[in-house]
């Protein structure tokens, strides 16, 4: 035992040895850190840089585009702060992490505050499916920031850094940013505190892997001159304050991917050998965790669902949702895959549903109204919206609203139902001439109410011509009797008759 003691430590000793001379020997050490000192500090060209990075990032989370966020990427603005930071942490340079951390926050602010803005005088404020996915951190995003660190950091290293290194970096920090604007702007607190918590989690995975390549590569104190042992111990709280946020993400990140083995364990175990599951969706941010599955099964299993719930409490320790669709097959050995495969080729429709959910949605966000309240046309790509009352709202700002919410379901023709309380335009000739946007606005609301109006008060000849007028917009008007003002009213209707709002013209 102690000869073999020996040799593992001789082994060791060589294997020191061979990695002092051969590898960090020929690292230029006093270069690499000048010139991070150089590139991770404030300078005019980084906050252009996080100017434009942040205001593409925020236009390709709302249009989604993927392109165009990649454009965003490419600038990769905070790749230097973070790498200096963990060079920082490596060699106990307390000057050196502050320089760092400044430009880090200086940058996260102006991008958070630009976004703010942007987001506020935009028309489109909805949740894209890209703004989804950046409200919480997943183990794809960790490994994204772990995997950027070793690159970004040995690149740095041994020269060859670049901005194709900062892509990989700048893919998990510029766009939770933006979206962390997005959540303000919109007090959407949901949306700002799982971005934040994303962009905090990534952070400082990558400021400490980078601190960790350097490490390996011989940074360390015996570098720097600006540390005390004071010093030493303010970078352990902070270490420890900035692990806090990591911690809570790798144990949510921990959790899930064991209860996903379980759920999926659990659920088979239920049923037959030949059944195969073909789909299962988990909403871990769900209280209960909803738990959606569709499994293909020669024997149906009765009261699955109540049984599945008990298994799944106590193998989860929390409440859970469980529906499971049991769908029948034959009990020949492959009949089970081969209706997998059809299932699977029904992907696109699927999408199409996540899609057309995804414009009820944005449309009922933008209306104010229950997206079960929305009536769908597929077959004219039409969306029948009833509007919420807003008081003191004019009929033309609810046709505004309709324009909104047609820029927010990209693809779809949105008729807003404005509600009956809504005042009516007031019609005003002048020299003979006839409001247009008036008469412009009353023939849209009475065309989407599908319901006519009635025009009452002035002379004779003046019902008339405004009557005509809104008949040749496409709705229906009659000239009343009533004296007064010229002005407009609602012809009484039976209740049933206000049902859906009548699409738009087909242009």
């Amino acid at each position: 035992m102690t000869t073999m003691a020996r040799q593992t430590r001789r082994s060791r000793s060589k294997l020191r040895r061979w990695w002092r001379i051969w590898v960090t020997g020929g690292v230029d050490h006093a270069g690499v850190l000048r010139q991070i000192a150089a590139d991770s500090g404030w300078s005019g060209r980084y906050a252009f840089l996080i100017v434009i990075s942040a205001a593409i990032s925020l236009l390709g989370l709302l249009m989604p585009s993927v392109a165009v966020l990649i454009g965003a990427m490419l600038l990769s603005p905070l790749m230097m702060p973070i790498i200096g930071m963990g060079f920082g942490i490596a060699t106990l340079d307390f000057r050196a992490l502050r320089r760092a951390a400044t430009a880090l926050g200086a940058g996260a602010v102006i991008a958070i505050v630009q976004s703010m803005i942007l987001v506020s005088i935009s028309p489109v404020q909805t949740i894209t499916s890209e703004i989804a996915g950046r409200t919480r951190p997943t183990l794809f995003d960790l490994l994204v920031a772990l995997l950027s660190a070793i690159a970004g950091a040995y690149a740095l290293i041994r020269g060859r850094g670049g901005t194709v290194v900062g892509v990989a970096i700048a893919i998990a920090l510029m766009p939770p940013l933006a979206v962390v604007g997005f959540g303000i702007a919109t007090q959407n607190w949901t949306v700002f505190a799982g971005s934040s918590l994303l962009f905090l989690t990534n952070a400082v995975t990558i400021a400490l892997t980078a601190a960790l390549v350097a490490r390996v590569y011989g940074f360390g104190g015996h570098l720097s001159r600006h540390h005390t042992g004071f010093q030493l111990l303010l970078f352990v709280g902070a270490l420890g304050l900035l692990s806090i946020p990591l911690g809570a993400a790798l144990r949510q990140i921990g959790f899930e991917a064991v209860a996903q083995r379980q759920v999926r364990d659990t659920v088979k175990a239920r049923f037959a050998n030949e059944a195969r599951l073909s789909q299962l969706d988990i909403d871990y941010g769900a209280k209960p965790i909803r738990i959606r599955a569709v499994i293909l099964t020669p024997v149906l299993a009765p009261g699955a669902d109540r049984l599945l719930a008990d298994d799944l409490r106590r193998a989860l320790s929390r409440p859970v949702d469980i529906h499971v669709d049991q769908l029948r097959v034959s009990p020949d050995a492959n009949a089970a895959e081969t209706a997998q495969i059809a299932r699977a080729a029904d992907t696109g429709d699927r999408r199409d549903q996540d899609r057309t959910s995804q414009a009820v949605s944005a449309v009922a966000l933008v209306a104010g109204t229950d997206p079960s309240a929305i009536r769908l046309n597929e077959t004219g790509h039409i969306l029948a919206v009833p509007a919420a009352p807003l008081p003191g709202l004019p009929l033309a700002g609810y046709r505004v609203l309709e324009t909104r919410a047609a820029a927010a379901a990209k693809g779809w023709t949105v008729a807003l139902l404005p509600p009956a309380d809504a005042p009516l335009p007031s019609i005003a000739i002048r020299q003979g001439v006839i409001d247009v946007a008036a008469l412009d606005t009353a023939s849209w609301a009475a065309t989407r109410r599908s319901n006519a109006l009635l025009v009452r008060g002035g002379t004779s000849a003046q019902r008339r011509a405004v009557a005509e007028a809104i008949v040749a917009r496409g709705a229906q008007a009659k000239a009343d009797d009533a004296g007064g003002p010229l002005r407009l009213a609602w012809k009484p209707v039976e209740p049933e008759a206000e049902a859906a709002p009548t699409p738009p013209p087909a242009p």
